[in-house]
């Protein structure tokens, strides 16, 4: 039988207690609830089961993460992980998850897609599942968490040879410090099916919000109310891709308006089919720091959301702001190198 370690700093609630016992049941299971127990975790099943107080905190959490960094940077390599959150209020819930995934990720841990369970105060952020699965809101939090933990048991990807791999940047070739570093990434690629597109100004329009239905209607023909690029070019480039590369430069901490819009109207695409087959990675590059800012909204939206798979080491990040600057940070062509090793090393499904 396999073993899940339950990482349930301090202890948890008993709501949490049960989100827990719903996700391993079946399952060998070990507790690790302080920073004092922790084992070797490389190549394991683990789950992150976490409980906020008021504030949103739990500082035994933040203690067993900084013994983990301080094991190094593949403290958790091999290792597959998912969380699980509750909170006493109806906040904090999704961001100390993105920083959880982001830090596990960091470490050399890698996440299936949907990866995550959030449990607020009162459940409300559960209505949406309640109208689908016609059950009290605690019983479907509980059966979300059955369904993750045995999602993560079960899953066992495999390194696809010769994958398809898309690019996504908004970019000028002539000024962007990002676009830079991907080609230099793209020298160690060389012979690789990759296809990038630029998503230029002019070409995409933001999600409407249309309905479910309204949307469910244009994605059965393989289109979206607006149409445009987003159905023509970018949504059957990613379907058929077996990971999709991010390119996004730091804007006020947050992924550009373009490439945002990109995200918002794949909604059409993931009405039709589900993407847990996908990979995503990203390269970053801020003028001054919040690189990890951009990448824990990539993991959000991409992975938590629309369920792409976030490999080991998904986000390439470096600090660069002048034109060309980048070529000048401190071993980036050694940094590059090893991104892209990563990125085909690590295209599973």
């Amino acid at each position: 039988m396999s073993t899940a370690y339950v990482i349930i700093p301090g202890g948890g609630s008993d709501f949490l207690q049960k989100m827990v016992g719903a996700a391993t049941e079946g399952t060998e299971t070990i507790m690790i609830r302080d920073a004092k127990e922790i084992p070797d975790l490389r190549n394991e099943k683990i789950i992150f089961a976490i409980e906020l107080n008021g504030a949103g905190y739990n500082i035994a959490l933040f203690e067993i993460l900084s013994v983990l960094w301080d094991r190094g940077m593949d403290a958790l390599l091999g290792a597959q992980g998912v969380v699980m959150v509750h909170c006493e209020q109806e906040l904090f819930t999704r961001s100390v998850a993105q920083n959880v995934i982001f830090t596990a990720n960091q470490l050399g841990c890698r996440f299936q897609g949907h990866p995550l369970v959030e449990a607020t105060g009162n459940l409300a952020n559960l209505r949406t599942w309640q109208k689908t699965l016609h059950k009290s809101l605690e019983e479907v939090c509980l059966e979300l968490c059955g369904r993750l933990g045995k999602a993560l048991m079960e899953d066992h990807p495999l390194k696809i040879e010769r994958p398809k791999i898309v690019v996504l940047h908004a970019s000028a070739h002539n000024t962007s410090n990002t676009l830079d570093l991907w080609n230099m990434v793209k020298e160690y690629l060389e012979g690789q099916d990759i296809q990038e597109l630029h998503v230029e100004n002019g070409t995409i329009v933001d999600c409407k919000g249309c309905s479910y239905t309204t949307c469910k209607h244009f994605s059965k023909r393989n289109s979206c109310f607006y149409g445009g690029a987003i159905v023509q070019e970018i949504l059957p480039a990613i379907e058929k891709a077996d990971a999709v590369v991010w390119i996004c430069p730091n804007y006020n901490d947050a992924v550009s308006a373009k490439l945002t819009a990109v995200i918002n109207r794949m909604t059409v695409l993931y009405r039709r089919t589900k993407l847990y087959d996908k990979s995503i990675f990203s390269v970053i590059v801020s003028g001054n720091s919040g690189s990890d800012s951009v990448a824990k909204q990539l993991i959000s939206a991409l992975s938590v959301n629309k369920s792409f798979r976030i490999p080991p080491y998904f986000a390439l990040m470096a600090t660069a702001n002048d034109p060309g600057e980048i070529q000048r940070v401190p071993g980036i062509q050694e940094k590059a190198k090893a991104f892209a090793e990563n990125l085909l090393g690590e295209i599973k499904a």
